[in-house]
């Protein structure tokens, strides 16, 4: 069997870039739709609210498969199970690229989903596995450009397509590049991961089904015509699921997600540090581009390209982050992360801002603190940990940040429908509704990051002994 021992240097790049670019081209499906809402609502015929279940629903899927990943390292081959992910992605998109209906398109996003699921917590235990601790700061910065800029330029992609094809080309782009991907697979993937195989717990796999039942109270309690009674029953449904199946994964030998890792403090503290730093940087991706468009009244075309300059900066600081973190500790990192994200809302929330470019200069404020922050986070995280439990640790993080970010997103769009509904009803025109909408949304957010902040101040820099 391969072993991080036995590749050359140049292997060892070509595998890194490799799955990078495999998952920063997926990592892109996730939110390069938020642009397209308005063509897609048109096309298909379908009001926002179920236009959002291409984005909400593919979170969810993402939440419930991303368990299976640690299971899924020890018992199968990596370079099989990076080729399988991209297939089932590649056919995903190409089900969505035929579909006439909106129905066919939501099964195609749920097999991308579960393909992006998997892949997010195993591209970031196989990095951390194969590189030295002193150096997972720096290498793992560069894994930010996949998770942080990739959410960035979805919007960003999604901009450019539209305005020279139709939505359609969209998803052409996604086959073209991850074909392309998996033939390259082929040569340079190799199998780094020891494997230790062990029966797969289905009954686990049912208790994950919790999630669906939880992201879906949080998404629909919030409506106008809402069922409070089915809601409740779901809730409670999906919170006995959620116990049991954190009890079996305390009782079993062989648990799905081994969830001792959470005894850690300074784990659990990591884990909603990169947590809330992604709820900001989704927010942005999400709620800036509609503050484009309904306030300042810009093109999709136009709400896409605002969104360069912050993702550039991500881009740029991610590596850099990694380094300084290795370098003067993550603590201090993420705590000056924080700052600048506390800063940008706390901007938000006390100006109030009709002019694009100021709306710009805050979006590279949010998204470069998010740089010092999230990935940071997630190696402080593992960091805490053996190194035999970080495929749990890290499938426990990515799952609870995807949680976490699909509670953001849906409460963000909550407060925006509901209190522009409020100001519009009480007599106020639209484009103040709109904007008392919008600014309900950046206090919260600003409350957001002001908690994590402090949770950032609680964290401490952790060092395994040298092996």
């Amino acid at each position: 069997m391969e072993t991080k021992h036995a590749m050359s240097p140049l292997i060892r790049f070509l595998f890194i870039a490799t799955m990078l670019i495999g998952t920063f081209t997926m990592s892109i499906s996730q939110s390069s739709l938020s642009t397209a809402y308005p063509t897609l609502m048109t096309y298909f015929g379908v009001s926002a609210d179920t236009i959002q279940w291409l984005t909400t629903g593919f979170m969810i899927v993402m939440c419930i498969t991303m368990p299976i990943s640690p299971w899924l390292l020890n018992n199968m081959s990596f370079k099989r199970l990076f080729a399988l992910v991209l297939i089932l992605f590649d056919f995903g998109t190409l089900i969505i690229y035929l579909g006439n209906n909106f129905p066919i398109v939501m099964l195609g996003r749920v097999m991308e989903a579960a393909a992006v699921g998997v892949l997010f917590p195993s591209y970031q235990t196989v990095l951390l596995e194969i590189t030295p601790e002193k150096k997972r700061g720096t290498i793992m910065g560069v894994a930010g450009l996949v998770m942080g800029s990739a959410l960035a330029c979805g919007p960003i992609i999604s901009g450019i397509v539209l305005h020279y094809t139709t939505w359609r080309g969209l998803f052409v782009f996604f086959m073209t590049v991850i074909t392309l991907i998996l033939i390259v697979s082929f040569f340079v993937m190799k199998d780094v991961m020891v494997r230790k195989e062990t029966k797969l717990d289905w009954l686990s796999i049912f208790y994950t089904l919790g999630l669906v039942g939880l992201l879906y109270f949080i998404s629909e309690i919030g409506r106008g015509n809402a069922n409070y009674t089915e809601l409740g029953i779901i809730l409670v449904v999906s919170l006995v699921m959620l116990t049991l199946f954190v009890y079996r994964q305390l009782h079993i030998k062989n648990p799905l997600l081994d969830l001792w890792v959470m005894k850690s403090f300074n784990y659990d503290l990591s884990v909603l540090l990169t947590g809330f730093s992604y709820i900001s940087l989704i927010a942005v991706t999400i709620i800036f581009p509609l503050y484009y468009q309904q306030v300042l009244h810009v093109s999709p075309f136009i709400s896409g390209m605002a969104l360069v300059p912050g993702a550039a900066l991500l881009s740029f600081l991610n590596p850099l982050t990694g380094t300084l973190a290795d370098k003067f500790g993550f603590k201090s990192t993420m705590i000056f992360g924080m700052c600048m994200i506390v800063i940008g809302w706390g901007l938000l929330t006390c100006l109030h801002l009709t002019n694009i470019w100021g709306m710009i200069l805050i979006a590279m404020l949010i998204e470069g603190g998010n740089a010092f922050v999230m990935m940071p986070a997630v190696t402080l995280g593992a960091n805490s940990l053996p190194d035999e439990l970080i495929s749990h640790g890290t499938a426990v993080i990515t799952t609870i940040r995807q949680v976490l970010g699909s509670t953001g997103v849906t409460v963000a769009t909550l407060i925006l429908v509901n209190f522009t509904k409020m100001a519009s009803n009480s007599g106020k025109s639209l484009p103040v509704a709109n904007q008392f909408g919008f600014h309900a949304v950046y206090i919260t957010f600003f409350v957001i990051s002001i908690i994590g902040l402090v949770i950032a101040m609680m964290i401490r820099n952790t060092k395994k002994d040298s092996k």
